[in-house]
């Protein structure tokens, strides 16, 4: 074969340059608007659209453990209910920055976003989700292989517990509106000590607060919702403190909702990788001269 035959050859099989940038266009187009698309189906609580364009073997590094990731497209798919469920009680999952990286089969993006209720971002209304995606080109399409999900530390916490221990909180509020007294036990320690609303002075044992819980909700015969409109964390190492004003509303047969406040510290210990509520201490104010609990306080 002659030299000028080769060199023809050659330029049959390797894209010009000008195409080779079109192509790279044109993918970063069509990653950005899967990631977008997916923005839009987690803001919306779609668990379809969440999960859509995702590998089978997709890792997740979320915020919440397991430490070692979520790992597959079944646990990818089973890890979303509760966030979505929150998400349509009227929390925002927003896009704010998108830059995307593409090779010709691989590929990388970096986002930002506003991640949170209308509380949380009023709180602190710079704070940002920080999304990093691993893409892949399969079958002639791209999809998600791997996502990593973090907060940056906020109020001085020395690492990721404070974000880690409010993300428990989100799924306590979700699991009181459900009803659900076994997701509600699943963070609290065997040998919780909490100071409750009621008596005696102290229940000991998950037994012990179970038995409260199962009365809340039972004597409750509307809707329950619980939340903590000012929480505080600080977490160092495996330990962590929140605090707060408990809200709770219940709604009533008429249709009407009864809401009160109380005043609630909760302290948590990271044990086998998650954490645990170990002791919890909740109350009224009472009136000094009557001695009666103030149930009827607002904020």
């Amino acid at each position: 074969m002659s030299p000028d035959h080769a060199l023809a050859d050659h330029e049959k099989t390797v894209p010009a340059a000008g195409d080779r940038t079109s192509a790279a266009a044109g993918d970063d187009t069509a990653i950005r608007e899967l990631i977008e698309r997916w923005v839009r189906a987690v803001d919306a609580g779609d668990p379809a659209g969440t999960v859509a364009d995702h590998a089978d073997d997709v890792v997740m590094f979320d915020v919440p453990p397991p430490a070692e990731g979520v790992r597959g497209l079944d646990a990818y798919r089973a890890a979303w209910p509760e966030f979505l469920r929150w998400q349509t009680q009227g929390a925002r999952f927003e896009l704010t920055s998108l830059e995307v990286t593409a090779g010709e089969d691989v590929a990388f993006a970096h986002a930002l976003l506003r991640c949170g209720s209308p509380d949380d971002l009023a709180r602190d209304p710079r704070n940002r989700l920080r999304l990093t995606f691993g893409l892949r080109r399969q079958d002639g399409r791209w999809v998600i292989a791997h996502e990593h999900h973090s907060f940056p530390l906020a109020d001085g916490d020395s690492d990721s517990g404070s974000a880690e221990v409010r993300a428990l909180h989100e799924r306590w509020f979700l699991d009181t509106t459900a009803r659900d007294l076994d997701a509600l036990m699943a963070p609290i320690a065997d040998d919780v000590v909490s100071y409750e609303h009621e008596q005696p002075l102290r229940h000991v044992g998950a037994d012990a607060v179970r038995q409260v819980c199962r009365r809340g909700l039972e004597t409750s015969g509307g809707a329950v919702t619980w939340d903590v409109p000012d929480l505080r964390i600080v977490a160092r190492g495996d330990l962590a403190v929140g605090w707060g004003l408990d809200r709770v509303r219940v709604e009533q047969p008429d249709g009407s909702t009864v809401e009160h406040w109380s005043r609630g510290t909760r302290v948590f210990q990271r044990i086998g990788g998650s954490w645990q509520m170990v002791h919890q201490h909740v109350s009224y104010p009472y009136d000094p001269e009557s001695g009666i609990a103030r149930t009827d306080l607002r904020p």
